[in-house]
């Protein structure tokens, strides 16, 4: 009987992935498993709809602002660790010696990293995993990938999961139950940081989905660029897909212009500031750039001044602090 369960369950979602491959006769361009990513957006959203993010308010309300910021600085203290070892392989010696010391003065004089003192004795906090280590050498993106409950990818950051995982050092904590306690609650409380984040993007993005996609990768350009706000970005088609009657997308994608119109007869609400993004996120905004894309396409989000959840926005990604 469990077996037939099983066995429906997974044709099931093998047909509704079909089904979602077909729904873009024209993928864009980085992007070929645009259906199928579309699919799987639409399920890491009704979960988090229904499961995450109704969890993450009854947290947001049950537990006060002081003690959920010492949650995140706490688990924050722990990804320096892993930050530290990155920045250290891709001989970002500097950067590397100052994570060790934001886990050593936080671990002794922030009481176990409740407390970020680092960052008041103006130590910078840095970001870092293995898909920006492999991104460092060289190692292309791949085309880009939504992975159920992980949220948004691309083939390189999908493999670098693995690195992450084995490197983050809430995996060796004994017994595993407490392991699996810390990863939840480590979840629940960075679904909650980013509640208002996620009001913003839903009413600011015409399609959440490009948005999200979009702004996912000018984030790990950036990353990996060492914070070079005019490195190359990835070359992506801006327009969205112009979705028929039947839910076909046309031939042809919609040009700048006609975006541009359709957002604007839509309503359309602009883009929040960038502080309320950076103080989201944990990371500080770098200066306003133009919020327009390549050949006056659709709106291009800033890196650094959006950061959804790769570890971001409504999915189940963990990304280390």
């Amino acid at each position: 009987m469990q077996t037939t369960c099983i066995r429906n369950a997974a044709l099931t979602l093998a047909v509704a992935a079909l089904a979602g491959c077909a729904t873009v006769q024209t993928p864009t361009k980085g992007d070929p498993f645009e259906g199928f990513n579309r699919t799987v957006f639409k399920f890491n959203d009704t979960v988090d709809t229904y499961a995450l993010k109704p969890a993450a308010q009854g947290y947001a309300w049950a537990v006060p602002q002081p003690v959920r910021t010492s949650v995140t600085n706490f688990f924050s203290n722990i990804g320096d660790v892993y930050i530290a070892a990155n920045n250290l392989v891709q001989l970002k010696i500097a950067d590397g010696v100052g994570d060790i010391m934001r886990v050593v003065i936080n671990t002794v004089f922030g009481v176990g990293g409740l407390f970020d003192v680092a960052t008041l004795a103006k130590l910078p906090k840095h970001t870092s995993d293995m898909g920006v280590t492999l991104g460092h050498y060289g190692v292309p993106p791949g085309p880009y990938l939504v992975l159920p409950l992980f949220g948004p990818s691309t083939a390189r950051d999908a493999v670098g999961l693995v690195g992450d995982y084995f490197g983050n050092p809430l995996t060796y904590v004994e017994p595993s139950s407490v392991s699996w306690s810390l990863w939840g609650v480590n979840l629940i409380n960075t679904r909650a940081n980013l509640l208002q984040t996620g009001d913003v993007l839903s009413g600011a993005a015409l399609d959440k989905y490009s948005f999200i996609r979009n702004a996912y990768l000018q984030r790990r350009q950036y990353l990996i660029s060492d914070g070079n706000a005019n490195a190359a970005l990835p070359n992506y088609d801006q327009s969205l897909p112009n979705y028929g009657a039947e839910g076909a997308a046309a031939e042809a994608p919609a040009s700048g212009a006609a975006a541009a119109q359709a957002a604007s007869s839509a309503g359309a609400a602009a883009a929040a500031p960038a502080e309320a993004a950076s103080a989201a996120s944990g990371v500080e905004a770098t200066p306003p750039a133009t919020l327009g894309g390549p050949n006056g396409g659709a709106p291009q989000v800033p890196a650094q001044q959006f950061v959804p959840p790769s570890q971001g926005v409504p999915s189940l990604h963990l990304h280390l602090p």
